[in-house]
Formats: C-alpha cells, sequence, structure tokens
C-alpha cells in the first residue's frame, strides 16, 4: 500500500436506465503502466473522467496521494499531478501548437508573452518525438497525429505524476508509436504514475505491468502482464472467446473496379493504382505519406491536378463529394466523428441523408421508406441503440462507425475506402467491423483500406500498397506480407 498513489474504492455511477460503474474498485502504484482494458461501455471512460474530477461518483471514495475524497473536481485533480490525454483532443484550435501546451503560463518574468521563449520551449518537447512541429501552426491546421503529439507534450511539460492516457496511439503511425513507448517508458523511469486505455493488446503486453478489465461496467479482474496473455483478454473482456478475427476470403476476385492513373494533387505524386471487385486493398504509410490526401483526391474532395480516375474501365471526373457517389465511390473517413456522421441528429437522419433523393417523391421524404430503410441497415450491420431516433452522439465508438458505413452504404456505392476502420474501436466491435468489411467484399464491392494498425493491414489486406512522401514506394502481395516489409517501403524515399 505504500507505493499506492491512487485507489478507487466500490465506485458507482448510474445515468438514466444505465449502470456505466457498478462498485469498481481498483488502484494504482507508483511508476507503473496501469492498463485498463474492456469493450465500449464497459465503463472505462466514466472511471477516467471520475479521477479527473469531470464527473461524480454518486458513491464510493477517491485515495489520492494518501487523501481521501468522496468526489474530485477538475482542480483538485489537477492541483494532486493528475493529467488526462483524452481520445477526443482538448485543444483549442485556433491557438497555436506553443500556446496550446503553454496556455494560463507565465513563460518568462516579462510583462508579455515571451513568444520566441515559448517556442523554443515546445521545440525542445516536441524533438522527444523526432517530430518536425511548427510551434507558430494554429491546432486546426496539424494533423490528427500532431494534434495528438501535442495533447501529450501537455501532461509531459506540466511533470504530471499520473496521467491517463485514452488510446494515445489511435492516430499515429508506426515510428511516432515507438516514440512514444520510449517517452512513457522515461516517464515510468521517473516515477509517474501511466493509466493506459488502449483496444491495442500489442501495446498492453509491450508496455503495460498490469491490466484491469472491465465489462458492462463491472470489475471483472486485475493481473500482471506476465501473468496473462491475449486471448485470456478477450475472454474477460467480452465474456466468450472470439475466433477467426481476421475472416479470409471466400470468392475470386474479379474486374478492376476503379483504377487511377498518374494522379497527382493535394501533396500526392504521381499515383498510379487499382483496386478489383471482391479484393480488399491496403494502404500502410507514416504520418504524411499521403494516404489519406490520395483517397480524398480519388474521392473529389480534394483536386486532381494531373492523371486520371476509371470506375469500370470507364474515365470519369469526380469533381465532388456529391459526383462520387453518383459514379460509385464511398468513403467512410478517419475522422468520423467530425467528417463521418453528424453527432447531434438520429440514427434514422443520418443513414438517410446521403441518399434522400432516393427515398423522396417531389422533393417530400417518404417517411416510411426512411424507416424501413434505416431498419433494415440496422439490422444488416447489427448498429446497437435503443431505437433509430437515438443521437448517434450517444452511441459507442464501434456503432458511430456503423452508423457511417451504413450511411455510405445506403448511396449502394460499388468501391468503399475505409480510412483508419477500427480507430478506437474495442476487439469485439472490431471484429465485427472485419466481418462487415469481408462480407462487402464477397459480395462483389472493392474495398480500399487505409490503416495505421500493422496488425490490421497484415490481417484484413488481400494486396498491400505502401506510400511515403506522396508516392507510391511498393506493393506486396499476400505471400510476401511482413511488418519488416512494411516498414522499410515505408520509410523508403524512392
Amino acid at each position: 500500500m505504500e507505493n499506492t498513489v491512487l485507489s478507487l474504492k466500490h465506485i458507482v455511477k448510474s445515468y438514466p436506465g444505465v449502470v456505466a460503474l457498478d462498485d469498481v474498485s481498483v488502484s494504482f502504484n507508483k511508476g507503473e503502466v496501469h492498463a485498463i482494458v474492456g469493450e465500449n461501455g464497459a465503463g472505462k471512460s466514466t472511471l477516467i473522467k471520475i479521477v479527473a474530477g469531470a464527473i461524480q461518483p454518486d458513491s464510493g471514495e477517491i485515495v489520492v496521494n494518501g487523501k481521501l475524497y468522496q468526489k474530485l473536481e477538475p482542480q483538485e485533480s489537477i492541483l494532486n499531478g493528475i493529467s488526462v490525454i483524452y481520445q477526443e483532443f482538448n485543444l483549442f484550435d485556433s491557438l497555436t501548437a506553443a500556446e496550446n501546451i503553454f496556455i494560463g503560463e507565465k513563460i518568462s518574468n516579462k510583462p508579455f508573452v515571451d513568444y520566441k521563449e515559448m517556442n523554443k520551449k515546445a521545440e525542445e518537447i516536441f524533438k522527444k518525438f523526432n517530430v518536425d512541429i511548427n510551434p507558430n501552426k494554429q491546432v486546426k491546421n496539424l494533423s490528427p497525429a500532431y494534434k495528438q503529439i501535442v495533447e501529450i507534450s501537455k501532461a509531459i511539460h506540466k511533470n504530471s505524476k499520473i496521467i491517463i492516457m485514452d488510446e494515445p496511439t489511435a492516430p499515429l503511425t508506426i515510428a511516432e508509436v515507438e516514440k512514444l513507448y520510449e517517452v512513457i517508458n522515461d516517464l515510468k523511469a521517473n516515477g509517474t504514475t501511466i493509466i493506459y486505455i488502449s483496444h491495442r493488446f500489442d501495446e498492453i503486453f509491450q508496455l503495460a505491468d498490469r491490466v484491469t478489465i472491465l465489462r458492462d461496467g463491472k470489475y471483472i479482474s486485475t493481473k500482471n502482464i506476465e501473468d496473462t496473455n491475449r486471448q485470456d483478454l478477450i475472454r474477460l473482456m467480452v465474456g466468450r472467446e472470439l475466433k477467426n478475427t481476421y475472416p479470409s476470403s471466400d470468392i475470386k476476385q474479379g474486374e478492376i473496379a476503379l483504377e487511377a492513373i498518374n494522379v497527382s494533387g493535394n501533396g500526392v505524386i504521381d499515383v498510379s493504382f487499382h483496386v478489383k471487385k471482391g479484393e480488399i486493398l491496403g494502404f500502410a504509410g507514416l504520418v504524411g505519406a499521403g494516404r489519406t490526401e490520395l483517397m480524398r483526391v480519388v474521392f473529389g474532395a480534394d483536386k486532381l491536378v494531373s492523371g486520371e480516375i476509371r470506375i469500370n474501365s470507364r474515365k470519369v471526373k469526380v469533381e465532388s463529394p456529391a459526383r462520387a457517389i453518383e459514379l460509385g465511390i464511398g468513403l467512410i473517413p478517419e475522422d468520423r466523428k467530425h467528417q463521418g456522421a453528424f453527432l447531434q441528429k438520429s440514427i434514422r437522419w443520418n443513414i438517410s441523408i446521403s441518399n434522400i433523393t432516393k427515398i423522396s417523391k417531389y422533393g417530400v421524404v417518404s417517411r416510411s421508406t426512411e424507416k424501413e430503410q434505416a431498419n433494415s441497415y440496422q439490422n444488416q450491420i447489427r448498429i446497437k441503440a435503443h431505437s433509430l431516433e437515438q443521437q448517434v452522439q450517444n452511441l459507442s465508438g464501434g456503432n458511430q462507425q456503423k452508423v457511417v458505413l451504413a450511411k455510405v452504404l445506403a448511396t449502394k456505392t460499388g468501391v468503399l475506402i475505409f480510412d483508419e476502420p477500427t480507430r478506437g474501436i474495442d476487439i469485439g466491435a472490431r471484429e465485427e467491423i472485419y466481418h462487415l468489411m469481408r462480407d462487402l467484399a464477397n459480395q462483389g464491392k472493392a474495398i480500399i483500406m487505409v490503416s495505421s494498425d500493422m496488425e490490421e493491414l497484415l490481417g484484413m489486406s488481400d494486396r498491400i500498397l505502401v506510400m511515403s512522401g506522396g508516392k507510391l514506394t511498393g506493393e506486396l502481395l499476400k505471400s510476401e506480407f511482413s511488418q519488416e516489409r512494411v516498414l522499410e517501403l515505408a520509410s523508403s524515399d524512392k
């Protein structure tokens, strides 16, 4: 107990109709990486918000640094050396990267802000990640990966004694993840406690000393990492065995569905590729490689400067996303919360919006057709919700992703682009998404998958294309798949 810096005892938190945490007790030790795992809805987010003081428990006790609290206010949490890096960014978009890190602090004894000194200090922090982030750049103009690094930099700068990381590597590439591991190990060596929430088991087994499993708001178990394994954790998380995480193809691939020939634009340089009907084509690369940028050009969201796009061997002009959908191209974007779904609208509304003209007559939406369509997709891809009128923002990450998928499927597109399809999604929901993707491919749809998850790339792809610096640097057939080869091509300056 002398080594314990934070304890939660018999914590209960309820919302109307839902018990988010049901008598949960868990403790965290000084200088350990303590992972918390569980499916979406297990209670992980509620637990960390209670520690952060963002919400208060209905009952129970919190002991931090030897002090007993019935609840924590946000300022009390901060004064106790607790920092939280949320999965959803907590940044000021209109401020620079440096301003976000040092907000509320006096950098020097001068009567005004010493921007030169502030930027210098920010650059020193960024060097720990070996990334070149301009400290003067507004956060709204940073990629998701760089936004995450700014979030982590804020916590590191504060010298927090307890840092909670909620899916910190979700937007990071392999190289950046390795750098984060180094930072975490340095923090741990200096006595900092890391509470680490992740759906990625390779991270948990590489970083964690102990792991606590939650299920349906209940505490299940805490294990030393050397005393457990992947299958054991999955069984404890979901209450059942999961097999065949990555389903294999059941059909022979068909003709070429989409072809890009010498495509340039949006930072992409002279890229050519094709995807066949029934194929899942994976795209690998580091941040800045140009994968998402290429998909935005193909989808018409950004301008095609040169080259051409062919659909079913026919040259087409994709001037806009609306035109892409007409031509049979659908995109499930990287950022589902800001680009993929209307969070404050209902499931029914979201599924209908991209297909509104097809369920309308003389400009009037057929409510019966709309409801029938939404019901069909809810059943088909197993969206878990109380009703079709439930707001998307109140769904789990996995079910939000399914709504985005249903919205795209309703347009009846033949080519589907999945950009980071399982980011922030638990293992059970991931398996469902993977089977849905393979089912769609088996139905003859062409699937393009951009992913920074190496295991996902190798497990789901029929073929992998690798990009670096806006260029295509290699192609790997199934028989050639290996993490080492992907990394080699991803680091190429070809």
